[in-house]
Formats: structure tokens, C-alpha cells, sequence
């Protein structure tokens, strides 16, 4: 089901039923960037700490924004066996553009190629996409409204503004105190917007909303001033549906963190971090505050690649390389527990993803991320107690075998292989960094160093002095192929990274010691009696 601002806050009270109900809920979001342009120094590496992998990736969520979210709701059918109803939803949002709010994204063009070969609607994102803020922005809107600060910066065309103040001033000269028409077909958010502009504009009206529009009353400025002074109550309700529909998506983004349902993805980093930048706050700069944060809004993560990354092997699965094809290897004869798992249904009215596969379709993709999740679980499930499992695993069962896992979000390329939002971050696994010493190949550079390993491997590569460099992988056996290949090389002589033996720092320090060291003895031996 494709949701727009359109028809959002008719779904809102069915949209928060169903998330109370739920067991847990899959996420993921399609953005219009996801890597700025940064200078090399800046670049995601291999080279980084979790916190200096955050600090980069920072900047490129301030830059780009959210265009669509996709969330499936799963719950437990009661009286079935093992049975779950999965309701998916794509949300098109666009960022709210009210009063002293007017954000600036960029796109990048890769992005938009990409989503566009899948089929996405950038028509339904750009027009009539679901306004959001966050916590600081609606704090400043808030404010404003409820102070009397009405100055709107509409998100309707200048054009069509100019339309309705031409076709009500028109009215307005030939009607008479008492009479009233009716601007048809502007609702929602945009009802709130034509009212502040007319009202703002012209003194001698008076506006209330309906069902089918925007009722304009000529009034005189005498009864205006009684209106609006009298109307205190009407004049407040009025306000906080105006915020309320400023708020758009965001008012649910709240309903989900007070339901505290286990929340589900795949490579779910990224989509974290614009979860808080966009609905929460900005992004701290300290890491761990960022940590925190999400470990508060989301107490139990679940990253469906981190799980599967762990078990794959054990498994004998074929490799896959992303989320679709590990849905379809669970989905599979492969899968020893495919009969006797939990059998997955679609909604009556999101039944689109029952027979046509959508991928990097967000609700699409939320909706694999729940059902690889549900499958995961039930394997594990039957490896802890083998024949004797349950025949009606519940959830809370499920979540058990899984809580090796919860919390623990893929980060890719980085020191480490993952990040643990309810702890200390694990030490890393990755394999050693290796240093290359190069002689007779004076001012060489990190692009030509990359260009001579690229044939056997890749790797990160960072200067050290001016002949050596630091490479890095994330596989044992690249790391081996190159200190094996290059062993015997009579320019390249790649080793093992050792701090205290390779660091210039350190050598820096050993040269100095050895300078007053020598210096020492001589002074010494020089002022020895008899010398």
C-alpha cells in the first residue's frame, strides 16, 4: 500500500492499532544520497574507528534525505499455529515546509538512477509527499505558531496562492456581510496554509475548515475582531491541527518509539542514522551519544545481516549478496526447516508483494527483512532443541535463540564488523593491517599502489612516510595472498604492521632517545677525573 500526505491522517488511527498489536516491525528507507562527495581524507575506510566512521557518515546524512519508508507490521494470528499477517506500507515524505521551516537536500545521481530502474515514483515524493520534522524543529515551529507568529512560507505554488486570493477577492466585492463560499478539494495541510494566507491577506473574512474544503465567511472587521477574540478555545484547537499536520510522518515515528516494538532491518546502519537526524534530533557529534540515543528510542534492533552473516557458513547456504536472494535460499528446499516454519501471509489490502517481487521497494524490502527474521529464528530455534521444539513457537521464543544478536548492527567498512547499541563496541576480527616498504619507485602514490594490488585483491591504503603505506582488507585470505606474493619482491616488501617496530612516531622517539643517549655517555666519559 503506497501512502502519501493525501491519505495519511485518514490511516493514522489504523496505523498506530496496528503497531500496538504488533510483535515486531520491519524497516527500510530509501534516501536520495547516500554518500557525499568527500575528500580522501574523509572517505569511509577500513582504517576506521566506529567513531570515526560515524563522524563521516554524519555529514552525508545532513546532505541528503529521506524519500520513502517502508514498514511491515507483523503480528501473531491468534488461533493459528504459528501464523503471522504482515501489513506493509510505503511512505513517500517529503520534508515539511512551514513558517521559519524550509530544509535544503541534495540528490545524488546515482541514487536516483538506481531507484528509478526499480520503478520508483518521484512524482508521488515531490508532490505530495508527507511532511516530517523533528523534535528542535517542531520546538521552533511550535513556538512560532503559538506565539501569534503566523508568517507562512507556503508549500503551495505561487501561482495557485495568487488564484484563490484573485477568486476570493472577486467573490468579495460582490457578496455581502453573511455570505460564504467554498474553496473546494484543498484539505489537510494545505486547508491550514489557505487559511493563514486569506486570513493574513485580507481583513474583512473569516475561514473554517470542512470536509469538502475551505468555507471563506465575509465578515466585517468589527465581527473579525470579535471572532478572534472570542475564539480562544476554537483559536487553540486550531493551532495544534495546524502543528499536528506540520508534524506529518513524525507524529508516527512518536507512536512507534512509545510501542517499543523489536524493530527489524537489513544493513539498518544508515537507517538509523536518518531515523534520529529526521525524526529525533540532529546527530550529536559524540558517537556515544548517538548510541544512547537509539538504544533508548529502539530498545531491541534486530539486523537480519548480522544474523545471517554469523550462520551462513554453518548453514552450507549458498552466497548470496543481498537481501532478496537470502530470502529466497530460506525460502527454498535449502532450508531444512522450509515446511515446518512459520508460514507468512500478506494483509487482505497489501496483498501487491503475494505474487510480484518489488525489490528495493522499501516496504517490499521491510516486508523480507521480517519474514527472513521469522525464518532465522525458527532454524535457530530448532538447532537449540532439535526434534523436541515446540510444535507452536511463539515469538518471545524466537527472541530468545535471537538474543545473541539483538542489538548488534552490521557497519560496513570499518575497524569493526559491527556496532553494539547496548554496550561497549566488540574488538575487531578484521585481519592485521599490513605495511608496504617501496624502493626505487620515487614519488609513488596511494592510486598507484591500489593499481598494482587490484589485480590479486583490494584493500585500503593509507600513506605512511613517503615509501611506505598501510594496507588493509577485510579477508585472510587477501591478506595472505599479498604477504605471500610479495615476499621475495625485490621493490615491494609487504609485512605484518607492527606498532612499536613500524610507527614514525615511535621511531621518532627511539632516534631521539638514541641522540642524548650517545650524547650522555659522551658528556660522561668526558668529564671522568683523569679523562
Amino acid at each position: 500500500m503506497d501512502v502519501g500526505a493525501e491519505e495519511f491522517e485518514q490511516l493514522l488511527p489504523l496505523l498506530q492499532e496496528l503497531v500496538l498489536r504488533a510483535d515486531f516491525v520491519g524497516l527500510d528507507i530509501e534516501f536520495t544520497g547516500l554518500r557525499s562527495t568527500l575528500s580522501r581524507p574523509q572517505q569511509i575506510s577500513l582504517f576506521d574507528l566506529p567513531s570515526e566512521w560515524y563522524l563521516k557518515s554524519r555529514q552525508s546524512v545532513q546532505q541528503f534525505t529521506i524519500c520513502q519508508i517502508g514498514l511491515s507490521v507483523f503480528s501473531r494470528v491468534k488461533g493459528e499455529s504459528n501464523k503471522y499477517v504482515s501489513h506493509s506500507c510505503n511512505f513517500f515524505l517529503f520534508p515539511t515546509t512551514f513558517g521559519i521551516l524550509d530544509s535544503e537536500f541534495s540528490f545524488q545521481a546515482s541514487s536516483v538512477q538506481f531507484l528509478n530502474q526499480y520503478g520508483f515514483d518521484y512524482n508521488k515524493f515531490l508532490k505530495n509527499g508527507i511532511p516530517y520534522m523533528n523534535e528542535e524543529q517542531e520546538r521552533k515551529i511550535k513556538h512560532s505558531i503559538l506565539c501569534g507568529n503566523w508568517r507562512v512560507r507556503s508549500s503551495l505554488d505561487k501561482d495557485q496562492i495568487k488564484m484563490v486570493i484573485d477568486r476570493v477577492t472577486r467573490w468579495l466585492a460582490l457578496a455581502e456581510e453573511g455570505d460564504w463560499m467554498t474553496l473546494p478539494g484543498i484539505t489537510g495541510f494545505q486547508a491550514f496554509e489557505v487559511q493563514l494566507v486569506l486570513q493574513q491577506a485580507l481583513p474583512n473574512i473569516w475561514t473554517v475548515p470542512k470536509d469538502q474544503g475551505v468555507t471563506v465567511k465575509k465578515v466585517s472587521k468589527q465581527h473579525r475582531w470579535y471572532l478572534e477574540n472570542t475564539s480562544c478555545e476554537r483559536e487553540r484547537c486550531w493551532k495544534e491541527k495546524i502543528l499536528l499536520s506540520a508534524k506529518g510522518f513524525s507524529v508516527f515515528f512518536q507512536m512507534l518509539v512509545k510501542a517499543q516494538k523489536p524493530l527489524v532491518g537489513h544493513n539498518m546502519l544508515m537507517d538509523l542514522l536518518h531515523l534520529h537526524e529526521k525524526f529525533f534530533r540532529h546527530l550529536p557529534e559524540s558517537y556515544d551519544q548517538f548510541k544512547l540515543n537509539i538504544h533508548h528510542l529502539f530498545p531491541i534492533l534486530i539486523d537480519t545481516k548480522n544474523v545471517t552473516k554469523d550462520i551462513w557458513k554453518e548453514l552450507n547456504f549458498p552466497r548470496v549478496s543481498n537481501l532478496s536472494e537470502v530470502y529466497e535460499v530460506l525460502n527454498s528446499d535449502l532450508n531444512p526447516t522450509k515446511n515446518s516454519g512459520p508460514v507468512i501471509v500478506h494483509a487482505s489490502e497489501c496483498e501487491k508483494y503475494a505474487e510480484t517481487k518489488c525489490p528495493h521497494e522499501a516496504a517490499y524490502d521491510a516486508f523480507l527483512c521480517g519474514s527472513v527474521l521469522l525464518k532465522v529464528a525458527h532454524l535457530l530455534l530448532q538447532r537449540v532443541h532439535g526434534s523436541c521444539s515446540t510444535p507452536e513457537p511463539s515469538f518471545p521464543q524466537y527472541l530468545d535463540v535471537l538474543a545473541p544478536y539483538v542489538n548488534q548492527v552490521n557497519l560496513i567498512r570499518a575497524g569493526v564488523p559491527k556496532i553494539n547499541f547496548s554496550g561497549p563496541d566488540f574488538p575487531s576480527i578484521r585481519p592485521p593491517i599490513l605495511i608496504l616498504s617501496v624502493k626505487r619507485w620515487p614519488g609513488v602514490s596511494e592510486q598507484q599502489v591500489y593499481r598494482e594490488f587490484q589485480n590479486l585483491c583490494k584493500f585500503d591504503i593509507r600513506r605512511l612516510t613517503r615509501s611506505q603505506f598501510l594496507l588493509l582488507t577485510n579477508k585472510f585470505k587477501d591478506a595472505r595472498a599479498i604477504l605471500k606474493e610479495y615476499r621475495c619482491h625485490p621493490d615491494l616488501q609487504v609485512s605484518v604492521y607492527r606498532y612499536w617496530r613500524h610507527s614514525p612516531n615511535i621511531n621518532c622517539v627511539l632516534q631521539v632517545c638514541g641522540i642524548i643517549s650517545t650524547w650522555a655517555l659522551v658528556a660522561f666519559l668526558l668529564g671522568r677525573p683523569g679523562a
